[in-house]
C-alpha cells in the first residue's frame, strides 16, 4: 500500500490530500461545536442544524486558499515550516472571513468562540495530517536512518544558518553544536545544544556522529588548521564550508560545503607571490609548456594564462592528456592563442620547427618520466626520455636564442638512490653546462612531492580508503615533503623570473611528513577508524609493503651546504657542482648509444660515474 501510494502521479496525491482537507475542516468544526456546547451539540442538535452553512462555507473559503497559497505544491518528503505557516496564514483569513460576515448578516445564534476553537483545532489537525502522511510515506526508518549524524562546528551565524540549510538536506541530520566559547557552551540554538570540544569524542560514540561540519568561516588560517589537526584525531568524516571571502552575500547553504583536502592539515601557509616577478617572463610572450598534459604542466599551463601571454604552445606525447588541457584552456574570450602539439622532447626536429614558427619566448620543461619504480624497471627509456629529452630542448633554446628556459627538477636528483632521480640530476647538469656558453637564461627549481599529482600517495590512499582498504604504506619510518600543485607552480614561475643564468633553486617545502601519520589522518577526516593494536575493530587496515627499488626513507633537497635565500622568502638558491659542456656532450652521445644497443649497463654506468651519491647494483 505504502508503495503504492509513493508511486501515485503527483495529481493523483494532491487529489487525495484535497479530499482529507475537506473531511478534515468538516471533523474539526463539529468537534468545535462539541467542545463549546457539550451535550447540546451532540451528535447534531440544534445549533449545528441552523448554522450547517458553515459546514459548506468553511471548505469553499479554506480550501481555495490552501491552492493559492501553494500547500499542495509542498512536496511531503521535504515538508518544513513553510506548510505550518501556509495552514497559519489561511485559517486565520478564513475564520476573520467568517466573522465579519457573522457580524455583517447579525448572526445571533452561533456562539462567536466556537471560530477560536475551530481555528485551533483546525491548525492541529491540518498540520499533523501532512505530518502522519510524511512519516507513513517517508518513514523515519528509509528517509531519517540513512541521514548521517552531524555535528557542526561554530555556533554562531555561519552554524545557523547551515543549520537551517541542513534542515531539508536528505544526507546530513544536525544533532550538536560544539563551539570554544564558554559562553555559548550548555546553551540551545535551533534545538540544538551548544556542547565543548571534549564532549566530541561522546558524540561520536553515543550519538554514532558521522560528519562533523567546520562552520567557522572567519577564523584565521591558523585556528583553522589547529582545529582540523586536532580533529584528526577522531574517527569523523571533516567538511568545511570556505573562507568568509568566498561566501557571497552572507549566504551559507549545503552547496558551500567541501571536503577537507589533506592541504588543508599540513599547517603550510602559501607566501603571496610577488606579482612583478610572475609576469616578469610571460606577459606578452610566446611560451612553451613541454608535459603540458601532466599534474606540473597542466596547472603551469592553467597560471600563465592568467597572467596575459600572447600565445602558448602545449607539447605532450599523450593525446589524452594534451586534449584534455586543451579543451579546458581553450576559451574563447580569451585573447591568448592556444596551440596543442602532440610531440616528444626526444624528436629534436619537431622540437626546432615548433619553437622556432612560434618564436618562443620562454620555455617550461615539465616533461618527464617520474615514476620511482617504473623508470627502474625501464632504465634505458627513462634516462633518454628524462635527459637527451632536457638535451634536446635546451639545444633548441641556445640556437634560436630563447629568452629564458627553466627546468621542472625534483627533491629525488639531491644523492639520488634511483634511476629516476639520478636521471633528473644529469638534466640539471645539462642546463648547466649550457648556461656557460649561451645567450638563453637556464635555470631549474627543485621541489619535493606535490599532493594529488599522478602517481602522488594521496590520491592513491583516498582510492584505498574508498575502496575499505588496505592502505599501503611502503615503510613505518619513511617521510616526504608535501607541497599544494598551485604553490609549486607559482613558485616555479617566480623562480625562473629571478634566474641570471645556471641557477638551482630549491622551494622552501616546510617540515617532511612521515606517510605513516599522513595515512592515520586520512582515514580519520573520512570517518573511519585504522584497525592496529589499539583499535583491532577499527575499519581500515594499514599494510606495509616494504621499500620499493630505488626509494628512499627520506628525501633532501640540497646536495651540500651552499645556498644562498633568493629575493622571494619561499625560495633559495644552491650552489653546486657542475659538468662541462663537452663531457655533458660525451655523457649525451654515450646515452644514445646505450639506447641503440638497449644497454642498461651503460647507462648505470655512467651515472655511477658522474651523479654524486648514485648508488645501484650493476646486473
Amino acid at each position: 500500500m505504502k508503495l503504492r501510494l509513493q508511486n501515485l502521479r503527483r495529481i493523483h496525491k494532491q487529489l487525495i490530500m484535497l479530499i482529507v482537507d475537506v473531511a478534515t475542516v468538516l471533523i474539526a468544526l463539529w468537534l468545535a461545536f462539541v467542545l463549546r456546547l457539550g451535550a447540546e451539540a451532540w451528535p447534531v442538535g440544534d445549533y449545528i442544524s441552523e448554522s450547517f452553512w458553515l459546514f459548506i462555507l468553511f471548505p469553499v473559503i479554506l480550501v481555495p486558499l490552501f491552492i493559492r497559497l501553494g500547500l499542495y505544491r509542498a512536496v511531503l518528503q521535504y515538508m518544513g515550516i513553510k506548510v505550518i505557516a501556509t495552514t497559519f496564514q489561511a485559517t486565520t483569513i478564513s475564520c476573520l472571513v467568517i466573522g465579519f460576515l457573522m457580524m455583517f448578516f447579525r448572526e445571533s445564534n452561533l456562539p462567536r468562540s466556537v471560530l477560536p476553537i475551530f481555528w485551533f483545532i483546525i491548525n492541529i489537525f491540518i498540520i499533523a495530517s501532512r505530518f502522519l502522511f510524511k512519516g507513513y510515506l517517508y518513514s523515519w526508518d528509509s528517509f531519517v536512518n540513512t541521514r548521517k549524524q552531524t555535528i557542526i562546528y561554530g555556533a554562531g551565524k555561519a552554524g545557523v544558518q547551515l543549520l537551517e540549510s541542513l534542515k531539508k538536506s536528505v544526507l546530513y541530520a544536525p544533532i550538536a553544536f560544539i563551539d570554544d566559547n564558554k559562553a555559548k557552551q550548555g546553551t540551545i540554538l535551533n534545538y540544538l545544544e551548544v556542547f565543548a570540544f571534549n564532549n566530541i569524542e561522546d558524540l561520536i560514540r553515543k550519538q554514532e556522529a558521522k560528519v562533523l561540519l567546520l562552520a567557522i568561516p572567519s577564523a584565521s588560517y591558523k585556528l583553522r588548521t589547529q582545529i582540523l589537526k586536532k580533529l584528526t584525531k577522531f574517527p569523523i568524516e571533516v567538511k568545511v564550508l570556505p573562507s568568509m571571502d568566498n561566501i557571497m552575500n552572507g549566504g551559507v547553504s549545503i552547496d558551500n560545503i567541501k571536503h577537507v583536502e589533506v592541504a588543508d592539515i599540513l599547517g603550510r601557509r602559501p607566501v603571496p607571490p610577488k606579482r612583478e616577478l610572475l609576469t616578469r617572463n610571460i606577459k606578452d610572450k610566446n611560451i612553451l609548456i613541454t608535459g603540458a598534459g601532466g599534474s606540473i604542466g597542466s596547472e603551469l599551463a592553467r597560471q600563465i594564462m592568467n597572467l596575459s601571454p600572447k600565445k602558448v604552445v602545449l607539447i605532450d606525447n599523450s593525446e589524452f592528456n594534451l586534449y584534455s588541457i586543451h579543451q579546458e584552456l581553450n576559451i574563447p574570450l580569451k585573447n591568448t592563442e592556444i596551440i596543442p602539439i602532440l610531440c616528444t622532447v626526444t624528436n629534436y626536429y619537431q622540437l626546432h620547427r615548433v619553437i622556432s614558427c612560434h618564436k618562443i619566448n620562454t620555455i617550461y620543461h615539465a616533461a618527464a618520466y617520474k615514476h620511482v619504480p617504473m623508470v627502474e624497471l625501464n632504465v634505458v627509456s627513462g634516462v633518454y626520455n628524462n635527459v637527451v629529452g632536457t638535451y634536446n630542448v635546451a639545444k633548441v633554446a641556445d640556437e634560436l636564442d630563447v629568452e629564458n628556459m627553466v627546468l621542472v627538477s625534483t627533491d629525488k636528483a639531491v644523492r639520488p638512490t634511483n634511476v629516476m632521480g639520478a636521471s633528473k640530476r644529469l638534466s640539471e647538469f645539462v642546463l648547466q653546462a649550457f648556461s656557460e656558453k649561451s645567450k638563453t637564461c637556464f635555470s631549474m627549481v627543485r621541489f619535493g612531492n606535490v599532493l594529488d599529482s599522478a602517481g602522488s600517495v594521496v590520491p592513491l590512499f583516498r582510492k584505498q580508503i574508498q575502496e575499505g582498504g588496505p592502505v599501503t604504506v611502503t615503510h613505518r619510518n619513511i617521510t616526504r615533503y608535501f607541497m599544494t600543485i598551485p604553490e609549486a607552480v607559482q613558485l616555479v614561475i617566480q623562480s625562473g623570473a629571478m634566474a641570471k643564468g645556471g641557477d638551482v633553486f630549491v622551494l622552501d617545502m616546510g617540515e617532511p611528513i612521515k606517510i605513516i601519520d599522513l595515512a592515520y589522518k586520512m582515514i580519520h577526516l573520512s570517518g573511519l577508524t585504522p584497525i592496529d593494536n589499539e583499535n583491532p575493530d577499527g575499519n581500515i587496515r594499514i599494510e606495509f609493503t616494504g621499500l620499493r627499488p630505488g626509494e628512499k626513507l627520506y628525501e633532501e633537497l640540497l646536495i651540500g651546504n651552499d645556498v644562498i635565500q633568493s629575493e622571494h622568502p619561499g625560495i633559495m638558491q644552491a650552489i653546486e657542482n657542475k659538468l662541462d659542456f663537452k663531457t655533458l656532450s660525451k655523457c649525451i652521445e654515450t646515452i644514445k648509444e646505450a639506447r641503440e644497443k638497449q644497454d642498461e649497463l651503460i647507462v648505470k654506468h655512467l651515472l655511477l660515474k658522474y651523479v654524486d651519491g648514485y648508488t645501484s647494483k650493476l646486473n
